[in-house]
């Protein structure tokens, strides 16, 4: 065949371009491009290899790649977006390089390399329907790997592609096999590959050996909505989503501020008993102009939701606020709200109240006094700490010292400022249990939590569910059962409607001895937080194994370790539960990544993992020690 020659053939076809990219580069060009190179060479080419892949055309940010296997092409893509995430996650957002990727199988032409055809069309149609860290498909590529590979599908109805004759049937990619609600009587899964591997971190309270730890983020431990196959029935009490407010103050860098008022609306309507609260982490999921607000009522399995926008000019509030029944996509009321920052819990109530009013809740008395208006005595202290929590959910040795610093202004300006007493706290907390001492200039680890619990005490003076929940962690880890459990226990007092308060008190009970107690406590914290977080499947293990149910436990540690294999909690807890299984080989394939994970230089022993469980109960301590053996871990 002569060079040069138009070769046609049937092959799997992936485009790919950055979102963004002209503003990226307008930004900041020489940065964008030192980016794009790194991520190439590191990452994405490497990748592209491993699954056989060929790059037949590029031009600046886009890529056209051949594959000769559609589950490889989609396997690729999957890992290549995982990747982006995880390298990108500490970069501030607005210069995030975050890809689009289109896949199809179809007719192309190919000329000395060149790909050419409306296979190729389709697929770069595709990828420009798909969001930033996201994947969209047609429906031949579905159906080729339907039943091959463990992901889930979203479908988005016949799509007109601009030069394509007819319509294509489009369908966005969910991994893991994620299905949520489901309408007209059809299974539908419903999660983006972008919203699943969302850079926002969760502060999660999580039981981790002796204790319970802060933090997981979010793109290691996304656990979507509806994994079980199940569509979330709607609660048996007026249920709502508050989404994150969009920010109009024209300075990207308010962007806190908006968060932290529709964060606060969340957590008053969280104290209201007969209402059900959808968590922050799960709501939040849904940032962007172009929500389907019927599709977050789906996935989350609510009747309501709350949107709303922020614009801030110096001390000047401006709150747009909106309550849509989500069953129907219908408006139920829009109120805007003007005042200045003094007047913002104010604000705040008026939404709450106005939510109260137009779904007919009756409040206790408690509740009543809760949502009456408050003062701000100091704004600035209010908006350090907005500032710090925000740095604090980055969960990273660099943003935690910026927390620490924005917290402290905070209690410098007030120096009653529980909650901000209490971020501290949580903030010593997490340094403490990740080992993060010397980065921050403790001699000690001990160091670290002797800070926690000076901050903790300061915070008791007007206790809040957070403050609760870290002496639930402090308490368990020090063996104080009883109060670890009553600590855990306050916290859902104080707030019903929070999913970390149920994590707090399940962790509690589990070392104390409870499991089936803590397992239901699960179970209703990951029905409040249907995008919930591996944290919350390593809590349900560690409830399963004290059980004995060690079948169910090795499924749902299987399924932490997936999310997270860094999570050297989940693989610890899963090798003893493959010992008491008998499963030696699947022992042996996970023990060196476990050992890998092992906190110093020390090797892994049945000693040093079970010193990192105060169960209260000797059998509970004895079980994990005899999985441990069996799984050939050495005294």
């Amino acid at each position: 065949m002569a060079d040069g020659e138009p070769i046609r053939r049937l092959t799997t076809i992936v485009a790919a371009d950055v979102a963004g990219y002209s503003r990226l580069t307008a930004s900041d060009e020489e940065a964008t491009l030192a980016a794009l190179r790194s991520h190439r060479t590191e990452l994405i080419d490497p990748k592209i290899a491993e699954y056989r892949g060929r790059i037949a055309n590029t031009a600046g940010d886009s890529l056209l790649i051949d594959f000769p296997s559609v589950v490889e092409a989609l396997r690729c893509a999957i890992e290549i977006q995982r990747g982006m995430v995880q390298r990108e996650h500490e970069t501030p957002e607005s210069k995030r390089v975050r890809y689009r990727i289109g896949i199809n199988v179809g007719d192309v032409v190919e000329q000395n390399g060149d790909l050419l055809g409306d296979g190729v069309n389709v697929a770069a149609r595709l990828e420009g329907l798909a969001e930033p860290d996201g994947i969209c498909v047609s429906a031949r590529v579905r159906e080729d790997v339907r039943d091959k590979l463990d992901v889930g599908f979203q479908d988005i109805g016949e799509q007109a592609l601009k030069n394509i004759a007819r319509p294509v049937q489009v369908y966005r990619v969910l991994p893991n096999g994620v299905v949520a609600g489901a309408g007209s009587g059809a299974r539908r899964k419903t999660f983006s590959v972008g919203r699943l591997m969302a850079t926002a971190t969760i502060v999660v309270l999580i039981a981790a050996g002796g204790g319970l730890l802060w933090w997981q983020p979010w793109i290691e431990q996304v656990e979507p909505a509806g994994s079980k196959k199940t569509v979330l029935a709607l609660p048996d009490k007026p249920s709502i989503a508050v989404l994150p407010f969009h920010n109009m103050s024209g300075d990207p860098e308010q962007a806190y501020f908006a968060d932290g008022m529709a964060e606060d609306i969340i957590t008053d309507l969280s104290k209201i008993s007969g209402l059900f609260v959808i968590a922050r982490n799960s709501s939040f999921r849904y940032r962007g102009d172009n929500v389907a607000v019927k599709m977050v009522g789906r996935e989350l399995g609510i009747k309501y939701v709350l949107e709303g926008s922020v614009r801030r000019a110096g001390d000047q509030v401006r709150v747009n606020a909106q309550l849509i029944d989500a069953t129907t996509g219908g408006h139920i009321w829009a109120e805007r709200y003007d005042g200045n920052l003094q007047d913002i819990f104010a604000l705040q109530d008026r939404v709450a109240n106005q939510i109260v009013k137009a779904l007919a809740l009756r409040l206790t008395a408690d509740e009543k006094r809760q949502l009456v208006s408050r003062n701000l005595e100091f704004p600035e202290a209010y908006d350090r700490f907005l500032k710090g929590w925000n740095q604090y959910q980055r969960q990273t040795p660099e943003s935690l010292r910026e927390a620490i610093t924005h917290f402290e202004k905070a209690v410098a300006l007030d120096p009653s400022y529980a909650r901000a007493y209490a971020a501290l706290s949580a903030t010593y907390w997490q340094i403490h249990k990740r080992f993060w001492h010397a980065k921050f200039g403790f001699q000690r680890v001990h160091d670290a939590r002797f800070k926690a619990e000076e901050y903790l005490e300061k915070a008791k003076g007007r206790p809040t569910a957070l403050s609760h929940q870290v002496a639930a962690a402090m308490m368990a880890q020090q063996g104080r059962h009883s109060e670890a459990v009553a600590e855990g226990g306050k916290a859902v007092e104080v707030d019903p409607n929070d999913a970390d308060s149920y994590m707090a008190m399940a962790g509690a009970l589990s070392l104390s001895g409870k499991p089936v107690e803590a397992q239901k406590l699960v179970r209703k914290a990951m029905r409040l937080n249907p995008h919930f977080p591996a944290s919350y499947l390593y809590e349900l293990g560690l409830a399963q194994f004290g059980n004995g149910s060690f079948d169910e436990a090795a499924v749902t540690l299987e399924r932490a370790v997936a999310l997270n294999p860094k999570d050297r909690w989940s693989s610890r807890l899963l090798l003893a539960t493959y010992g008491h299984l008998g499963r030696s080989t699947d022992a042996e394939r996970i023990f060196k990544p476990t050992e890998k994970n092992w906190i110093g230089n020390d090797p892994i022993t049945v000693r040093a993992v079970a010193f990192w469980y105060p169960f209260k109960e000797a059998a509970d301590r004895e079980r994990l020690a005899a999985g441990l053996r069996k799984a050939n871990v050495p005294d």
